[in-house]
């Protein structure tokens, strides 16, 4: 059998990576879909942080993973479910199994809290993945990070009363994917993400605490999501 042999070096190349123990473990502690940093992965390969960005700077080079940069942070998470198939079919012939992320962020504040205009957490993450997977969030081909709305999307939205060219039209982005601080997956930042949470609270779906960031998700709140998004109970 004749092998291309572009493939047969970019294979080589790849397992020789994965290979590395430090990157290895790097790349099976994101298998669970969580982002983390470039201090976490140092951690969980026992290495140095200047040798951990060696080897995601090969990681990313050779598209196993994806960095977002998000304030004074640089998320890493795995580039695709077919890295992620990939590697779930080499732990399954090795006979291994993985621990799982374990967030250890107050229970209050895990399930919905705020994360500057827009809302955080359980709950948010939760409908920034219904939105994805009925479709009516699509990525900006130019910018990974960047959301916009489909036609079915607009229409949605648009009867829960928010005015989405007015949405569009101010001084800010539209909507992006924002790494949330305990799931460490992406939920609705941008203009879009602070209309979605201003809605809620005024259908009172939402009521903030007086004392912190936590949001509590009312009974209301629970059923008019359920109904309106598909969330879970």
């Amino acid at each position: 059998m004749n092998v291309d042999t572009n493939v047969d070096t970019a294979v080589s190349r790849i397992a020789a990576s994965i290979g590395e123990p430090a990157r290895a473990r790097m790349l099976y502690s994101l298998l669970d879909g969580h982002a983390r940093t470039s201090t976490e992965l140092a951690t969980v390969a026992e290495v140095s942080a200047s040798t951990a960005s060696v080897h995601l700077a090969q990681l990313k080079e050779l598209q196993l993973v994806d960095v977002l940069a998000q304030g004074k942070h640089r998320y890493y998470s795995l580039h695709g479910r077919h890295v992620a198939a990939a590697l779930e079919a080499l732990a399954v012939v090795a006979g291994a199994s993985r621990h799982r992320f374990v967030p250890n962020t107050p229970n209050r504040l895990r399930n919905a809290r705020t994360c500057y205009d827009h809302m955080a957490g359980t709950v948010a993450v939760a409908l920034h993945d219904h939105f994805v997977e009925l479709g009516w969030l699509s990525t900006d081909a130019a910018d990974g990070t960047a959301y916009d709305l489909s036609g079915e999307g607009v229409i949605v939205l648009g009867k829960l009363g928010i005015d989405i060219e007015t949405t569009r039209n101010l001084r800010r982005r539209f909507a992006y994917a924002c790494v949330d601080w305990s799931e460490r997956r992406p939920h609705i930042g941008g203009a879009l993400g602070a209309a979605l949470l201003d809605v809620a609270r005024k259908r009172r779906w939402v009521v903030q605490d007086l004392d912190s960031r936590a949001l509590r998700v009312t009974a209301v709140g629970k059923r008019e999501m359920q109904r309106r998004f598909g969330l879970p109970d």
